[in-house]
C-alpha cells in the first residue's frame, strides 16, 4: 500500500512563529508514516554586507548556531518520526525547492507569518516563492502566535 506522503520537507527558520508549521508537519508525518527532511537555510543575503564583503567568522557561527537550534527543536518535536536534518545556505526559497526536487519530496510544509500590505511588498515571502516554484504540493501553515 502506497503512503499518501512518503517524503515530507519541513522548512524551518527557528522562529516562534514557525513552530506551528513544524508541529502540524510532524502530525501529518506521523499519520502518514512519512520520512521527514527538516531544513534550515542560512540566507546568503544576510551573510554578505551591502558592499559584498563576506561576514565575519563570528557572525557565520551565530547564524549556524541558530540553524542548529532550529533543527534540534524539530528533532525534539518529531521524536519517533524518521527524520533527517540539514543546514544549508543560499536563497531560502530556491534552496527549499531545489532540495525538494533532489530528494523527490511529495509535500513541502512551510510557515507563513501572514504579512500583508507594504510589509509583504518590501520583504517578500519565502512561502510565496516556494508555492510559485515548487514541483510538488506545498502546504502553508499560518502562525498561531
Amino acid at each position: 500500500m502506497m503512503k499518501l506522503f512518503e517524503k515530507i520537507l519541513i522548512a524551518t527558520d527557528g522562529s516562534e512563529k514557525n513552530k506551528s508549521a513544524v508541529e502540524e508537519a510532524v502530525k501529518i508525518a506521523r499519520a502518514c508514516g512519512s520520512t521527514v527532511y527538516a531544513i534550515y537555510v542560512m540566507d546568503e543575503s544576510l551573510m554578505k554586507s551591502a558592499i559584498e564583503v563576506p561576514i565575519s567568522e563570528d557572525l557565520y557561527r551565530r547564524i549556524r548556531d541558530e540553524g542548529e537550534k532550529a533543527v534540534n527543536w524539530v528533532k525534539e518535536t518529531a521524536q519517533g518520526v524518521n527524520l533527517e536534518t540539514f543546514i544549508l545556505s543560499g536563497r531560502p526559497a530556491h534552496v527549499i525547492t531545489g532540495f525538494a526536487e533532489q530528494k523527490k519530496v511529495d509535500l513541502i510544509i512551510v510557515g507563513t507569518q501572514g504579512k500583508s500590505g507594504i510589509e509583504r511588498f518590501l520583504l517578500g515571502s519565502v512561502a510565496d516563492e516556494v508555492i510559485r516554484t515548487a514541483v510538488c504540493p506545498v502546504l502553508t501553515i499560518r502562525s498561531r502566535k
